[in-house]
């Protein structure tokens, strides 16, 4: 597969149905090593000037390595590939080749992972990142159902710094 870059002002997305219900792969590392995650939970938008995306991490997710240790790293959208990304979703990358077994290729564009078989990919560039803390829930009920185990998600809001479209 190829792609094309295209102009963010082009782009025709819905995030709610894109990340909420086809989800996306938020993938980080190097030539040498790199690991991805499914994500059903994020967003889209304008935050001081630029074109951003908003992830959300859980501490024990060893995609958070790989996003931490990064300036740079992809989210990649996909058609017809939910029982890929479910296991992607379900598997650590610690203790096996979920990539492989999930029957996905690995590639890379201007130096980011991504892979092959997404449609759309956008690759950001880390500008933020802060850990959710139980004091900042308006509605203390989201602690609670949320984040039963104390797991609370790093916040990353990354520019948007290139769009690649399935060529």
């Amino acid at each position: 597969m190829s792609f094309k870059q295209v102009k963010i002002e082009d782009l025709q997305l819905n995030p709610w149905h894109a990340i909420g219900q086809d989800w996306m792969l938020v993938t980080a590392g190097d030539e040498q090593k790199a690991n991805t995650m499914t994500a059903s939970w994020g967003g889209l938008g304008v935050l001081w000037h630029e074109n951003v995306a908003f992830v959300f991490l859980r501490p024990q997710r060893y995609t958070k390595e790989f996003v931490d240790a990064q300036p740079r790293f992809s989210l990649s959208f996909f058609e017809g590939h939910k029982k890929e990304l479910s296991l992607l979703g379900s598997v650590s990358g610690r203790e096996r080749d979920k990539i492989a077994e999930a029957g996905l290729h690995l590639t890379f564009l201007d130096g980011v992972p991504t892979f092959e078989e997404a449609r759309l990919v956008l690759l950001v560039q880390k500008l933020y990142a802060d850990e959710l803390r139980p004091q900042g829930f308006i509605l203390p009920e989201l602690d609670g159902k949320n984040y039963a185990q104390k797991d609370y998600h790093t916040m990353y809001v990354a520019k948007i710094e290139k769009v690649y479209t399935a060529d």
